[in-house]
């Protein structure tokens, strides 16, 4: 296997560290509500919750980006874990109704942590394991992980939480958040030069970068858009579940156990798409998939069926996450990707509330089937939306005869023509055609944009 990213010693620590604190935001997820409610009885309390788990990335998420540009991303990394582990300490103090504002600022605490550590990690990756076969290796296996968490770990918050109680679910919370934190710590320092001020113009940047990209505006709008329908309709499932289906409450768990499964599944085959084609057709094809499986799930006759459509769901859902992961580390130069990342971030938390509002709001003025079915058509425009922002790129490469930087893998000669391998882009990140930088970005990194060698030299030196 060499495009396996496992062979980095510093991959390892970085995968290693994800799933352990993972595992304890997992537990968190399920056990966190369920204690609000408890508490206070108020179903509005309990999705005000929700929403301000949201409002970081939202907020906080491009400004995060113009730090992690300017800073030690692993460092940041580090520093996360720690506040994410006092902030959720914080809520071992809130044991009545009156102490709530406690709870709902380790939300904010916690998901602000966050914010920081996922663009933090979506720099260090390419740095570690290279631009080629080895990248989509390790998005792959880190969506992976996260999708068996997905599947497991709230099934395991619920059996603690009906069992010890939710002081048991926010102890190994705080622990997997240090042993995060000191696997991370691990890592060193890594061979990136942080821009300086002078060299950048803040978050103005990324946002004039992805302007002038067809092939990042393609992804965030289009995207976006999708995200959004995916939001309204991830509002109303439980609506769904309880009213159309007749099913009890466990009937969610287990669409959501489906739904993991099939991310199970597309983490799987990702990597193989991700190696024989390109950005725009992958991208525009999930989508279209997963918005007629939303269809299926929404019209379903029975339970049965909908546990099905909501693996169906899963498949093409995650290669598209990984896809537009993947893209976005290989199209952005290096110094401004945590920016660039912040932003895509921060469309994300934007699709989440925005959709959870549109999804409600729709639901009372259409009914709720009606509403339904009007979202998930919604989804499907998001394809020929995506396909036709990212046109652009191919009219710019017709023009200057440069290569697409939806292909940034790709090369014209060489029996793997779809991804270069691991190392090929020393000393140079694939940037948009038409950025008038793309060449002078090279000089933000002390060493070739290869794999992590030391980590190569580190486990010869052990084996």
């Amino acid at each position: 296997m060499d495009g396996s990213p496992l062979k980095y010693a510093r991959f390892r620590l970085l995968w290693t560290g994800g799933v352990v604190s993972g595992l304890g935001s997992w537990l968190l997820i399920v056990a966190l509500p369920v204690q609000v409610f408890k508490l206070t009885g108020s179903p509005t309390a309990t999705g005000l919750t929700l929403a301000l788990e949201a409002l970081p990335g939202l907020l906080l998420g491009p400004w995060a980006g113009v730090l992690l540009d300017r800073w030690n991303p692993a460092r940041a990394m580090v520093l996360a874990d720690l506040a994410a582990a006092v902030s959720v300490a914080a809520i071992l103090l809130v044991d009545r109704p009156g102490r709530l504002w406690l709870l709902y600022l380790a939300v904010l605490g916690e998901n602000s942590a966050t914010t920081v550590f996922r663009p933090a990690a979506r720099i260090i990756m390419p740095n570690i394991v290279g631009t080629g076969t080895a990248l989509a290796s390790a998005n792959a296996l880190s969506a992976l992980s996260g999708s068996v968490l997905r599947l497991s770990a709230p099934v395991l918050g619920a059996l603690l939480l009906s069992g010890p109680g939710i002081t048991s679910v926010l102890i190994i919370d705080v622990g997997s958040y240090l042993i995060s934190a000191a696997l991370l710590g691990r890592l060193g320092r890594l061979r990136i030069k942080p821009a300086s001020p002078g060299e950048t113009d803040g978050l103005r940047a990324g946002l004039a970068y992805i302007a002038r990209s067809p092939s990042l505006r393609g992804p965030l709008i289009g995207n976006g858009a999708f995200l959004t329908a995916n939001a309204a309709l991830t509002a109303l499932l439980v609506p769904f579940v309880v009213g159309p289906l007749d099913a009890s409450g466990a009937g969610v768990g287990y669409i959501i156990s489906g739904l993991g499964l099939g991310y199970v599944l597309g983490s799987t085959l990702s990597r193989f798409l991700l190696t024989r084609l390109d950005t725009r057709p992958l991208l525009v094809a999930t989508q279209l998939a997963t918005g007629v499986t939303y269809f299926t799930l929404f019209n379903a006759p029975g339970l049965p069926t909908a546990i099905v459509a909501a693996v169906l769901i899963g498949v093409p859902g995650s290669i598209l996450l990984i896809c537009v992961e993947t893209h976005v580390q290989r199209t952005v130069p290096p110094d401004l990707l945590g920016r660039v990342g912040a932003l895509f971030f921060a469309m994300d938390s934007l699709a989440a509330i925005a959709g959870a509002l549109t999804g409600a709001g729709l639901a009372a003025a259409l009914g709720l089937s009606p509403a339904l079915n009007v979202i998930s058509a919604a989804a499907l425009l998001a394809a020929p939306l995506t396909w036709n922002l990212m046109q652009c790129v191919d009219e710019v490469d017709e023009k200057e005869g440069t290569t697409s930087a939806l292909t940034a893998d790709a090369v014209p000669s060489g029996p793997e023509k779809r991804l270069l391998a691991d190392g090929e882009l020393s000393g140079q990140r694939r940037a948009d055609p038409g950025h008038p930088r793309a060449e002078g970005d090279r000089r933000v990194l002390r060493d070739p944009v290869g794999p992590d060698r030391d980590g190569e030299r580190g486990d010869a030196r052990r084996s």
